[in-house]
């Protein structure tokens, strides 16, 4: 190992597995790594690159847990290392290298929403956090601001970067209503009584170690996993007959639902998707009904999406209680009026949260339809009669057009992305109407289960800032433009333990106090370790 120079930092940058997304997205992250070396070397150090650009495939990245074993085995494991991200990333590619590493470990993402860094610096983050590693972490837009400056100086100086975080508040600090509690009891008993099955079609998709939990802290909550395998579900799909399959298309099209369809499959959005889709969605529930799933998490981005177009349209519809009628094997309607809640990329910490939700909201009476986003973006815009900071949360699938303005009438379908998704298939897009939420997170720290939760207003923006937040993100996937309440952009960044956030709406601000205060109940009470962050939509305490 050859020994670096002092005041180098050593840089390594991961990537996505697909290489279609690895090509696509390099620029993004030459032009990132550029501005990033030029910020290190102006506080007298130097930017290392630890491992070359490969000419043939076309980017730098690390492509896979081999590659990204064979980059480490050459790293100093007692120097500084920056973990430079501008992309979505696989974090197992790395983890296993930055578990061994001594050295101080710094992940910096851009502060982009073309650039899916933030998204991939999050997962990365939360990865870390469940398996124990000691990390700091950084965002910036140009990497010439005070903020980003002030604390790369800081790392670069000492090793370490601490965020305040004066937001979040344990639950323990905090008055519950004695409905909450009451209800959060009560609904925790029902759950140790009568068990829960969250139905997991394959573990572990697209590197999300922090989407996993270990059975044994699941079992607590009463909720247990059924492994199920997409080549059952793939086969089942199969198994759809053609008249089934356009029963469910002809419902979504008398809902108003409108398909952007076109006739090259390699770039466009055809009927066959579409009818693939529908497919799915009747297997789906039928193999969930078959093993009494409460809630079921596709992975679909590894092996499924060689075989069928994407399951995001599926997700969505199965996530709305007013979706297409399914019958199980022996006539019964399943889950008549209800979501059968799916959990995108088979997040597990999302799943669990989604189980609650539901059981907490229908307690309540208030809309069952939850989804997770991605903590994709965010930037300032005039909402009102203040300029407010907007984030942008988006996911490809799993947002009920429950959750859109003007339901189905008010949502579309377009071909998915050809670099992420072949052989296309439909998504589920609306932009999310007006509202009040509560947001959570349930992450893995020090081996416990833990929540998060805070309030945020849904708000309305003009259609061209819609659409300019569309364009600098993805333009097919559904949109929701959120503020939080009490908690600003860093303070969101430097906490959040994952690049997914779970969303539920209520009919107002006191019945989303509420419905907050009795999920942090339930979490209590079934051994989570609990947190609210921010503030009421009042500006006052939890």
């Amino acid at each position: 190992m050859k020994k670096l120079p002092a005041k180098t930092i050593q840089l390594i940058a991961n990537g996505d597995l697909r290489q279609s997304a690895n090509q696509a997205t390099w620029p993004l992250q030459a032009a990132m790594e550029k501005q990033l070396t030029q910020a290190v070397a102006a506080l007298g150090y130097k930017l290392l690159r630890a491992h070359p650009y490969k000419p043939k495939l076309g980017h730098g990245f690390i492509g896979s847990q081999k590659e990204g074993m064979q980059v480490f085995a050459k790293i100093d494991p007692r120097r500084p290392l920056i973990v430079a991200e501008s992309v979505w990333q696989y974090s197992h590619h790395i983890l296993h290298g930055l578990i061994s590493h001594r050295g101080p470990i710094l992940i910096v993402a851009n502060w982009s929403g073309s650039a899916p860094g933030l998204v991939g610096m999050l997962n990365l983050n939360g990865s870390l956090t469940k398996a124990g590693v000691p990390y700091s972490t950084l965002w910036s837009e140009a990497f010439t601001d005070a903020f980003f400056l002030k604390n790369l100086e800081q790392w670069l100086k000492t090793g370490k970067v601490v965020h305040k975080q004066n937001h979040v508040r344990p639950l323990a600090r905090c008055t519950l209503p004695t409905r909450a509690k009451t209800l959060g009891k009560k609904l925790a008993a029902e759950l140790r009584q009568r068990k829960s099955i969250m139905g997991i079609f394959d573990e572990g998709c697209m590197g999300m170690y922090n989407a996993i939990i270990p059975d044994e802290l699941l079992f607590q909550t009463g909720v247990y996993k059924e492994r199920l395998s997409q080549s059952a579900l793939y086969y089942e799909t199969t198994q759809i007959s053609d008249s089934e399959a356009r029963d469910v298309y002809a419902w979504l099209k008398e809902k108003g639902l409108k398909f952007h369809l076109g006739e090259d499959p390699a770039t466009e959005l055809t009927e066959a998707q579409v009818l693939s889709q529908c497919k799915l969605y009747i297997a789906a529930l039928r193999i969930a009904d078959e093993f009494g799933c409460e809630a079921i998490g596709i992975q679909y981005q590894q092996g499924l999406k060689d075989l069928l177009p994407a399951s995001d349209l599926v997700e969505g519809l199965l996530n709305n209680s007013d979706r297409p009628p399914v019958k199980n094997a022996a006539g019964k309607e399943i889950l008549p009026g209800q979501p059968l809640t799916h959990f995108n990329e088979v997040d597990e910490c999302a799943g669990l949260d989604g189980i609650f939700t539901a059981r907490v909201h229908r307690a309540l009476k208030q809309p069952v339809e939850n989804t997770l986003h991605d903590l994709r973006w965010g930037a300032p815009a005039h909402t009102g009669t203040v300029d407010d900071y907007v984030w942008v949360f988006l996911i490809s699938g799993a947002t009920p057009p429950a959750h859109h303005i003007g339901g189905y009438a008010g949502s579309d379908s377009h071909r998915q992305p050809p670099m992420y998704f072949r052989l296309g298939g439909g998504t589920l897009r609306g932009i999310a109407k007006p509202g009040e939420i509560v947001w959570s997170r349930i992450f893995i720290e020090n081996g416990k289960l833990k929540m998060d939760l805070g309030r945020a207003k849904v708000v309305e923006l003009p259609r061209e800032e819609t659409e300019r937040r569309w364009r600098e993100t993805t333009p097919q996937w559904p949109i929701m433009h959120a503020v939080t309440y009490g908690v600003s952009r860093d303070q969101m960044m430097a906490r959040h333990k994952a690049n997914h956030i779970q969303v539920a709406y209520a009919t107002d601000a006191a019945s989303a106090d509420l419905a907050l205060y009795t999920k942090a109940a339930l979490a209590k009470e079934l051994g989570l370790e609990v947190s609210l962050c921010g503030t009421k939509a009042d500006g006052s305490k939890f």
